[in-house]
């Protein structure tokens, strides 16, 4: 990884920061990268993530406030947010080299992978969210002057709604191979929503398609998933719906993926970064066999 270098003060969003809800998540994810960038021993270097924080002052939480079940709970999720950006970014990257050369990014957030990693000549990048989303990332990006290294087009749309159409507006090849990302989605739906989403996916998946997504196991006791007694966020925790669980590989290979699961905490280690156990959980990537 390049050096992080401290990004050009924004000149002032054109668009205010994402309203209340899930996507104002994503600036909550834009600071856990930032902080990671500045490591000496970063996992990835995002230089746009400090851009974002700081084009969007006080509408994070003061985690110095938070009880500190709340601000243990924030820590557990920004080092398990750090370790998934490093392994969505080599996914991506595998999936280039595998032949991909059409990247969706499904709630891309203020995901800046267009901009900071490396990609292969002909390489096409969409970014699916929500309009307020895109308008402010887009307005922070002209302010950093930030050039994609990559065909990059943002997609506004609702990920409820008929984002296929949309998708398909802007240029998307469903007879092309695609390498999917569903980053820190699947929890904000429930089963319904977010086995609605993976199934137009895979409507929209050629055969060597590539997806990775969280995997979540619901638990009791578990201080991320658990409804019992998890440590309350106002603004985060009160949003999670859990996703599909342990019904999501069987959801993809009923669709044609053959899947592959990640611990999440295997992951980490692999990293050097060895942390709290996963409880099972971790992350899918899945290789569309069959249409």
């Amino acid at each position: 990884m390049s050096p992080s270098t401290e990004p050009p003060a924004p000149h002032g969003s054109a668009a205010p920061p994402p309203a209340a809800g899930v996507g104002r998540t994503a600036l909550g994810v834009a600071r856990v990268r930032a902080a990671e960038s500045a490591r000496p021993d970063r996992l990835f270097d995002d230089p746009f993530a400090a851009a974002f924080v700081a084009a969007a002052p006080g509408t994070l939480p003061d985690v110095e406030a938070l009880d500190e079940r709340a601000a243990g709970l924030l820590r557990w999720v920004a080092f398990f947010t750090v370790v998934r950006t490093r392994f969505y970014d080599d996914r991506l990257q595998d999936a280039v080299r595998a032949g991909c050369r059409q990247v969706v990014l499904v709630a891309a957030g203020l995901d800046a992978r267009a901009y900071r990693l490396e990609w292969a000549p002909g390489v096409r990048l969409l970014e699916l969210d929500t309009p307020d989303v895109l308008a402010f990332k887009q307005g922070v990006l002209d302010g950093a002057s930030a050039h994609a290294r990559c065909d990059r087009t943002a997609v506004p749309s609702d990920l409820l709604g008929d984002w296929p159409s949309a998708l398909g507006a802007a240029g998307f090849r469903p007879q092309e191979p695609t390498a999917w990302l569903v980053e820190g989605l699947l929890i904000y739906l429930d089963a319904a929503q977010a086995g609605a989403l993976l199934d137009r996916i895979s409507d929209l998946s050629a055969p060597g398609s590539r997806l990775a997504c969280e995997y979540q196991v619901p638990r009791d006791d578990d201080g991320a998933h658990g409804s019992a007694g998890r440590p309350h966020v106002p603004g985060y925790t009160d949003l999670w719906k859990g996703g599909l669980g342990t019904a999501l590989p069987g959801r993809l290979q009923a669709s044609g993926w053959a899947t592959e699961l990640h611990d999440r905490a295997d992951v980490a280690a692999g990293y050097g970064r060895p942390g709290p156990p996963s409880g099972g959980a971790g992350f899918v990537v899945a290789t569309r066999t069959s249409a």
